[in-house]
């Protein structure tokens, strides 16, 4: 059995503590990163907090051994007195959304050898992708997920704008967005890239730019220019 105690209230709080109260071999306790008076003591103490608030949470709590869920922040975010490590799962969290944590990549540190197997038994318990990612790996993990996943989901915010606007329904793309992110699995990014900008359909292009707002433009110049210069 190990005991775990979840910091935290937000998206991943709210999600690990649901996947692990599921987990036999797991006793998880929770509790707000607000109220840190009579913290409960346990065999790992996962700080899920926002990445500001890292330093300032750890540095309250005397427990053996704690980690932070980060992708952006160092194992030396973390200023406890005790072990430390990261728990950082590459996913994106919403409470009104269920996981499948089977699929989800753990990414695991750890600064001893016997912290990271406690930390690989804990997420074997609920998935199989599991990874040993230093700090400074994580950060270029972190960076490169925030163009294909925060990035990408704004383009579709404005791609819906731009539906609502003209009043055609969003959902028909939905089977372009489907087919975009499973093609990807069989060919590279690059070899997968069609549409106008790739083309250099100029006049289809500047047809485009007259249906956007300004700030559309801006952002449909920079991507069209990165798609052509091959960045």
């Amino acid at each position: 059995m190990i005991s775990v105690l979840v910091i935290g209230k937000g998206n991943v709080g709210f999600h690990l503590y649901n996947v692990f109260s599921n987990i036999d071999k797991i006793k998880v306790t929770q509790i707000s990163s607000r109220k840190l008076q009579d913290i409960p003591k346990a065999d790992i103490t996962i700080i899920a907090v926002s990445d500001d608030a890292i330093a300032e949470v750890s540095s309250k709590i005397k427990n053996t051994f704690i980690v932070h869920t980060s992708g952006a922040s160092s194992i030396n975010q973390l200023k406890n007195t005790t072990r430390k490590g990261v728990f950082y799962m590459l996913q994106t969290f919403s409470k009104n959304k269920k996981v499948d944590f089977s699929d989800v990549p753990y990414c695991l540190e750890a600064e001893n050898q016997q912290d990271y197997k406690l930390l690989e038994t804990l997420a074997k318990l609920i998935g199989n992708k599991i990874y040993a990612i230093n700090s400074e790996q994580r950060k270029i993990i972190h960076v490169a997920a925030v163009f294909v996943n925060n990035f990408t989901n704004h383009l579709f915010k404005i791609g819906n704008d731009i539906c609502n606007t003209h009043d055609v329904p969003f959902e028909i793309l939905m089977p372009l967005i489907q087919e975009t992110a499973t093609k990807i699995k069989e060919l590279s990014p690059e070899n997968a890239q069609t549409g106008p900008a790739i083309r250099k359909d100029q006049k289809t292009i500047k047809n485009h730019l007259a249906l956007l707002n300004k700030e559309q433009q801006k952002i449909y110049t920079i991507l069209t220019e990165s798609i052509q210069n091959g960045n």
